[in-house]
């Protein structure tokens, strides 16, 4: 049964099939992958945090790293930067590491792209660095 539950979660994409250096949640890490970009119908819904998901503030969704996280997202195409607190789970899309914030994908400059390959640092964890 567990073998099966660990097939069908990986199958999903909701569960990694590696462990990536920014899931240890300790300052200074880095993963890269593909960063997508929230969708507007999320606007004023709960996130996982407990707060409102708020389009023009600076935030995004990571799956693993603890809420309140702060990271620096770097679009790796433009060197473009920007620094979010996580408050949200997910993305629940195979292949994505992150989900920004509108105002965030503004400042990087993804917006109309809507994903965009970028390196995720660890820059504060609530519990150890803030």
């Amino acid at each position: 049964m567990k073998k099966a539950l660990l097939t069908a979660g990986l199958l999903t994409g909701f569960m990694p099939l590696s462990s990536n250096a920014a899931e240890t949640s300790e300052s200074g890490h880095v993963q890269q992958g593909i960063a997508s970009v929230y969708h507007d119908k999320f606007h004023g819904r709960r996130t996982a945090s407990g707060q409102p998901y708020n389009k023009n503030q600076l935030s995004a969704a990571h799956r693993t790293l603890p809420l309140g996280t702060q990271i620096r997202v770097t679009d790796t195409k433009t060197g473009r930067s920007v620094v979010v607190r996580v408050n949200d789970r997910g993305p629940f899309v195979r292949g994505r590491i992150l989900d920004l914030s509108k105002q965030a994908a503004r400042e990087l400059g993804i917006v109309e792209r809507g994903t965009a390959r970028v390196a995720v640092k660890i820059l504060a964890t609530p519990d150890r660095d803030s």
